[in-house]
């Protein structure tokens, strides 16, 4: 029988003094029962000793190792005729071992139910794992203590693991601040370009340093939203509002949306697309901006003057759409990797790298979230690079509702509006812009005079900045809804915040729309043309 306290297990042979009766039934009973408590104990220890997932082991009451299991030596490396005998710090680096740990462990498990803890162990060759170790003090009937036992589990991956995880929840944070941070400060920029838009009889060399800066704050707008993507991706929380789109439509909207930059290079692009329309299930903001990703790149690369192409071939239930520049080429090593992120060294020119290398790992990000394929060709040096995307096609219909408008008159009625923002310049610039459309503005720095200003004025619009000091958006305009006389008011959050999470979380609050920092007219009229149609009061 095994003694908790005197350590080995041993049999115990117990016979019958020659003075008692054979046939004692009390003394069978006895001899029975301590047996199958042997047998019980013994199936126990095989048990334990089996396991080699975790690390089991017996401590006596000073530390020093009794037993070792199959897992413990798996873990450790040790074997159990190496560890026995020895104290269980020899598990535990340096630095633990001079603060005390092992001992602060088993004085723990002494004083409480069992210690529970996460810290570094050291194996036989050198090596570190994270483990998860709990330990149990053991005791006789009388309650004294006999030793302890000791389970530990290597948990080094699920450590790294986490660590990954928490690493990619900062790396996502940081990127929607350091998105909002931008969008803040390009919002008066873009609103004072909204003002000089509206100057009459601009003296031509202005005019081309006003469009020259609103091309520029494009591509930073577009450098924030590229950075909020790539966050996205990382994290696998990327949304696709898939629906039946035609491929011409998204061919011309990317045309669109690069045709300032073409037009100041000089350059030009020509399409070609098929006859007819063909339809493919997909994202269009997405596809956009994968083609416009394509065709800024095409138009960074390519010569001043020179023409960038557009094609586009339907054949087997795939598109293919390739656009086609007269840059420096791509070097052949590269024709794969300048899809990695970050990538810079594929063009072949000896210019410095241009631009963060983030375009082209994004396009083949929402490729592939789309069933397609994207890849580049290039015939050599100085022959100008293609890139082909392939894309699945469908022979579903196209199914839309029609777009939102207006009557000419209703958008032109003045409206009642309150800019509220503790940044003075984007309020203050917001404000110029709207005035100059014909509204009447009025601004709030703060959520106090914008509660105020709200009683006093009714607006039909209030454009509410969300971050604001003391009191933030969300509470004002909870603030709002409950005042007298605002039922009617169209409230509309704007923020540097432009992620699905923050647009279903103001619509959520109740916001009556969403719009991004810095604000693009278009949509701005579309807010305001939304707000014009809602009965005057």
């Amino acid at each position: 029988m095994r003694s908790a306290c005197t350590g080995p297990w041993r049999l115990a042979v117990i016979q019958q003094p020659e003075s008692t009766p054979a046939a004692s039934p009390s003394l069978a009973v006895g001899a029975t029962a301590i047996l199958h408590h042997q047998l019980g104990e013994l199936r126990f220890q095989a048990v334990v000793e089996s396991i080699t997932d975790c690390a089991i082991c017996l401590l006596d009451r000073h530390g020093t190792v009794v037993t070792w299991n199959a897992g413990a030596e798996l873990t450790t490396g040790y074997h159990a005729d190496e560890v026995i005998g020895r104290h269980f710090s020899c598990l535990y680096p340096a630095e633990a071992i001079e603060a005390d740990r092992p001992m602060r462990g088993l004085d723990g498990a002494t004083s409480s139910p069992r210690f529970e803890e996460e810290g570094w162990r050291v194996r036989k060759d050198g090596s570190r794992f994270w483990a998860h170790v709990t330990i149990t003090a053991v005791r006789d009937p009388a309650g004294q203590l006999c030793g302890f036992i000791k389970i530990m589990r290597d948990i080094t991956e699920r450590k790294r693991v986490a660590e990954l995880a928490a690493s990619t929840h900062r790396l996502q944070q940081f990127i929607a601040t350091l998105g909002h941070e931008l969008r803040n400060h390009l919002a008066p920029l873009r609103n004072s370009v909204g003002i000089l838009q509206t100057a009459p009889d601009l003296a031509p060399d202005m005019a081309q340093c006003r469009d020259a800066i609103d091309r520029q704050l494009g591509q930073l707008a577009r450098l924030a939203d590229d950075l909020l993507d790539l966050g996205h991706i990382a994290a696998g929380k990327v949304r696709l509002d898939i629906r039946v789109v035609t491929a011409g439509d998204i061919v011309t909207r990317a045309v669109d949306s690069v045709q300032a930059k073409t037009n100041a290079r000089g350059q030009r692009i020509a399409v070609a697309l098929p006859a007819g329309d063909i339809n493919l299930r997909g994202d269009r903001a997405r596809l956009v901006q994968v083609l416009h990703n394509l065709l800024d790149n095409a138009s960074k690369f390519a010569p001043r003057g020179s023409q960038i192409d557009v094609a586009a071939l339907a054949e087997g239930g795939t598109i293919e759409i390739r656009v086609t520049d007269r840059g420096p080429g791509i070097a052949p090593s590269a024709l794969v990797s300048i899809f990695d992120l970050f990538d810079q060294q594929g063009a072949v020119s000896t210019s410095p790298p241009v631009g963060l290398g983030l375009g082209l790992a994004l396009c083949r990000s929402f490729v592939r979230l789309h069933g397609g394929s994207i890849f580049a060709e290039s015939p050599g040096r100085g022959q100008g690079a293609t890139f082909v995307v392939r894309l699945p096609t469908t022979s579903e219909a196209i199914s839309e509702a029609a777009p939102f408008s207006a009557d000419t008159d209703t958008a032109m009625m003045p409206l009642r509006i309150v800019v509220v923002d503790d940044d003075h310049e984007s309020a203050d610039t917001l404000s110029m812009l709207l005035q100059l459309e014909g509204h009447a503005p009025r601004v709030a720095y703060d959520a106090h005079d914008a509660l105020r200003l709200a009683r006093a004025y009714r607006p039909h619009l209030m454009l509410i900045d969300l971050s604001m000091p003391h009191v933030d958006g969300f509470e004002l305009l909870r603030k709002l809804r409950s005042a007298a006389g605002l039922a009617r008011t169209h409230f509309v959050a704007v923020s540097g915040y432009i992620r699905p999470a923050d647009r279903e979380r103001t619509e959520h609050a109740g916001f009556d729309a969403h719009l991004a920092k810095p604000v693009e007219m278009r949509a701005l009229e579309q807010v305001l043309l939304r707000a014009a149609k809602t009965p005057r009061r």
